[in-house]
């Protein structure tokens, strides 16, 4: 996908951007791939989940804004309002969406909108407190604000601060929404996921999650503005064979992100509506095809400008009807109960 990661500028980590497509497979990623396509063997049938971040994204509404780095979780009225709506039109259609939550959204005045999603039965996930960037060895490198005002994380570590922000973030939700966190998702992601990082699939396990959102495939891109070729769109349908789940040695299962998120898509290669529902209907079809695994992700922050009449949700819900009983859409715990650990 493109840059949506969370360190700063200046020391940016090659792995933690879900559009950082780092060169070539690790051994740990070939596995999971061998491990994906025996899952996908046993599946009955396909698996879709629809999944929306709840942050804000630089750019968004306007190319020049890009005080959302420090702000993450200081949603907008229409960030707020597209978010419910899309939840209500998929109720409606008897599709959950699985909603990540950034911590700090729920230190707003107004949380109604997020405790009516719940209310629907749309499950809600850990997304971190300020979007930290769990990748980080270096404190620095955790988040913009922490650059920003470096006293707020005086005297801790990466670790530390990162556990906290996932921590709080858990106690946050069933402080003031009475939510209890399903799942957990890191802010950006990377081709290699979390192998190679036994103390953060670790950490994770110790906070109670028995599966992770991190990982996003390598694909090929467009340049900005520039309309995507036959060879874009095939390298992303391609890269849904290693976007399918695994379980870590640890017992942590990851269930990747799916190729094209809006990011990539709208912020970076700056397409138009058309190209990404194109790449949308792709992929689904492909994910149907094989009993696969489909992880759409979007952030509402940006979906409000770019498909405001919600086309991209209503679409994948009307291929997964189609489909008939050859699909279901689900959320990510649904997904990750289905994946073989032995």
């Amino acid at each position: 996908m493109n840059p949506h990661a969370s360190v700063g500028r200046t020391a940016r980590h090659t792995s933690l951007s879900r559009r950082g497509m780092l060169a070539g497979l690790t051994a740990g990623s070939l596995s999971a791939a061998l491990a994906s396509a025996a899952s996908r063997r046993r599946s009955d049938k396909a698996r879709i989940a629809i999944t929306f971040d709840l942050e804000m994204s630089r750019m968004y509404p306007t190319r020049d804004v890009l005080e959302w780095d420090y702000q993450k979780g200081n949603l907008n009225e229409p960030t707020k309002d597209y978010s419910l709506q899309a939840a209500r039109i998929a109720h409606e259609l008897g599709a959950p969406i699985h909603f990540f939550c950034v911590g700090r959204v729920l230190e707003q005045a107004n949380i109604d909108w997020l405790q009516k999603i719940a209310a629907m039965g749309h499950p809600i996930g850990n997304h971190t407190y300020d979007h930290v960037n769990v990748w980080a060895t270096e404190p620095e490198q955790t988040q913009f604000r922490f650059q920003r005002s470096p006293w707020l994380i005086h005297g801790r570590t990466a670790r530390q601060i990162i556990q906290e922000n996932i921590r709080v973030t858990t106690l946050a939700m069933q402080q003031r929404a009475g939510i209890t966190a399903i799942g957990f998702r890191t802010p950006g992601g990377s081709s290699a996921a979390l192998n190679g990082r036994e103390d953060i699939q670790q950490l994770l396990l110790d906070e109670g999650f028995t599966w992770v959102s991190s990982g996003y495939p390598a694909h090929r891109s467009s340049l900005p503005g520039e309309e995507p070729s036959d060879e874009v769109f095939a390298s992303i349908v391609e890269a849904q064979r290693q976007a399918q789940p695994w379980v870590y040695p640890t017992g942590l299962i990851e269930i990747p992100m799916s190729p094209i998120s809006d990011v990539g898509a709208f912020r970076t290669s700056r397409w138009k509506l058309p190209h990404f529902l194109k790449a949308v209907r792709q992929c689904v079809a492909w994910a149907i095809r094989n009993h696969a695994v489909f992880d759409f992700l979007c952030h509402p922050s940006i979906m409000y400008v770019e498909d405001p009449q919600f086309e991209t949700v209503r679409l994948i819900c009307e291929l997964v009807r189609q489909a008939g009983d050859n699909a279901e859409i689900v959320g990510l715990q649904t997904i990750a109960a289905h994946v073989p650990t032995e």
